[in-house]
């Protein structure tokens, strides 16, 4: 039987219900679907019931902040934590760190190690941003009344949050648990939530650095859930009794004035790769929208806000099953709903993307940031239709990313005959390094074994295939991967698989990883959990990038379905793994 040892730190979504069970709730269909707006580079707690007026800022939108000066903080030193667990609305504050543990399921440690350590590379893992358009016509918000857990109240903020994770990164520089500089950043997918070209432009910039609008529409207000006067959603800004504020949530004047305002990334210090996910490959997550229906009501003038319950039930199936990869239900359901729609700014910007789109924009030479251009991806991936490739991470270190998402439709992953194949080549080309895989999806949410119509006959290979074929090549030592929006950290056959909390569900998570080598036949690879720089503390009138990115943090800790397991246990948070080598 395995050991987890207590270690002293060396120097130092909503659409889709998840499907395995491995994560309350998954990104999906009800996270946005598009995006207009662009990006230019050039008080006490309430008690259950009570709903706190909070004064907005004064006159227009404050101007975008610069960069800010944050401490390297990790989870090590601090997590936020509710202040009071008595109240429904709970405020945040400093809570307690979380201990670095070292897990031998594949390696005992050897006393002396950290001695004889040569670190070999280090790297920040960012996954599941779902960057997303809350005012996108084709989310299904209204599956909440479902359950509340079907839209969340903190959506509006994900551009804000996303800004502050990178300030983090920015401020860190060093592993915390070897001191060697970071090398690099990786994305493993899911950066946008619908698939739309205003998302994508949104997630470049904001890894790239530059200024966002998160707004589509209407450039001058906010159109959506969240002043439609129906029930089911939070309404921040006037007094009726919705389902959030009988939570407790809070009255905010301004709040969605300052959800759309302009905001201002400082981009990434580190070189950056990115990783496609299924939310950034398929109409809201899972649709394969053959028909082009979906693509043309995007960049319409109509949206839904409220269905029969009957017409919820029966979509909720349909679409927590995966049963239905094209979109028909959805498709019928909004040609029969189209009396009870409202009119919304159409917007072009709304537009899905294309694979070919993606990697055209990952290419532009105006989106490098600090590099590499096409941040993994080259020509080669246009040529041959491909999203998936290898890059150095190191002298002796190879990284290789995965396109896990079947394009036939879908939520879960799978990897097309083709591209195993590959896999199976690129092993044995790197045979004499280290290599690390990264993915979107881990290996008990890749079930999706539908052929795709665009690869007749070829088969498709699922996670139990795919843990099989790594573990035969013991130069792997690591699958990095997400999707299920919680911390998962698993010996495998030779190798560790390491799965990442989201940053849009709570508690809003990345991963440090750092490789060494021991000296002694084992490598040491350390996990480390990252908060964004935003304080724990909020101000509910302070609306400026910094407190709408904390207050981003403490909605999502407050979103009705919330739970702690995100999180994951203390193994599966700040680790030293260990293995044979």
């Amino acid at each position: 039987m395995s050991r987890i040892h207590s270690a002293v730190t060396a120097v130092d979504r909503r659409s889709f219900l998840t499907v395995t069970g491995a994560v309350g709730i998954s990104a999906g269909i009800g996270l946005a679907i598009g995006a207009g707006g662009g990006s230019d580079r050039a008080a006490a707690a309430p008690g259950a019931g009570a709903s706190p007026t909070v004064p907005g800022p004064r006159g227009s939108s404050a101007p975008p902040t610069p960069a800010r000066t944050v401490p390297a903080r990790t989870t090590l030193d601090s997590v936020a934590a509710p202040r009071d667990t008595s109240v429904a609305y709970r405020r945040l504050g400093d809570g307690r760190g979380w201990p670095r543990l070292v897990r031998d399921d594949l390696a005992a440690p050897r006393s002396g190690r950290a001695g004889r350590r040569t670190v070999l590379t280090s790297f920040v893992q960012l996954t599941d941003l779902h960057l997303v358009d809350v005012q996108h016509p084709v989310r299904t918000e209204y599956l909440r009344s479902q359950g509340v857990s079907g839209w969340r109240p903190h959506e509006a903020l994900t551009v804000q949050g996303a800004v502050s994770l990178i300030e983090q990164i920015n401020a860190l520089t060093a592993g915390p648990a070897t001191g060697a500089p970071l090398s690099f950043a990786v994305t493993t997918g899911d950066n946008t939530d619908n698939n739309s070209r205003a998302e994508l432009d949104w997630y470049l910039t904001v890894m790239n650095g530059g200024r966002i609008t998160p707004n589509t529409g209407d450039p001058r207000q906010y159109e959506g859930p969240q002043n439609s006067g129906e029930r089911l959603y939070w309404h921040p800004e006037d007094a009726l009794r919705d389902t959030d504020k009988r939570l407790g949530y809070p009255r905010i004047d301004g709040f969605l004035a300052a959800a759309i305002g302009s905001v201002n990334s400082p981009g990434l210090r580190l070189p950056w790769y990115s990783t496609a996910g299924n939310h950034d490959g398929l109409a809201s997550g899972a649709i394969a929208d053959r028909s082009g229906f979906l693509a043309d009501f995007a960049v319409g003038s109509r949206k839904l806000y409220d269905i029969p319950d009957a017409d919820a039930k029966a979509l909720m199936s349909v679409l927590s099953k995966g049963s239905d990869p094209t979109g028909t239900h959805l498709v019928e359901l909004l040609r029969r709903s189209r009396r009870r729609m409202r009119s919304v700014t159409p917007d072009p910007a709304r537009a899905p993307f294309t694979p070919r789109q993606y990697l055209t924009a990952h290419l532009n030479p105006a989106q490098a940031g600090n590099g590499p251009v096409g941040h993994g991806y080259t020509t080669a991936n246009l040529d041959g239709d491909t999203l998936y490739y290898t890059f150095p991470m190191a002298d002796g270190v190879t990284g290789i990313s995965l396109d896990t998402t079947d394009r036939a439709g879908h939520f879960t992953g799978s990897l097309d005959t083709t591209q195993f194949d590959w896999l199976e080549r690129k092993l044995v080309e790197h045979r004499d390094d280290h290599v690390v895989v990264l993915s979107h999806h881990n290996s008990w949410t890749m079930t999706n074994t539908h052929p795709d119509p665009d690869r007749p006959g070829e088969a498709r290979h699922n996670g139990d295939e795919v843990l099989d074929l790594l573990g035969r090549h013991r130069n792997v030592i690591a699958w990095v991967n997400g999707h299920s929006h919680r911390n998962s950290i698993a010996p495998r056959d030779g190798f560790w698989e390491i799965s990442t909390a989201s940053h849009i569900d709570f508690p809003q998570l990345a991963r440090v990883i750092e490789i060494a080598d021991n000296g002694d036949g084992t490598l040491s690879l350390f996990t480390t959990l990252i908060e964004s720089a935003a304080p724990h503390r909020t101000d509910l009138t302070d609306l400026s990038q910094t407190g709408l990115a904390a207050l981003y943090r403490e909605l999502a800790h407050n979103a009705p379905g919330s739970t702690t397991r995100p999180a994951g246990t203390p193994p599966d948070r700040n680790t030293e793994l260990l293995l044979r080598r």
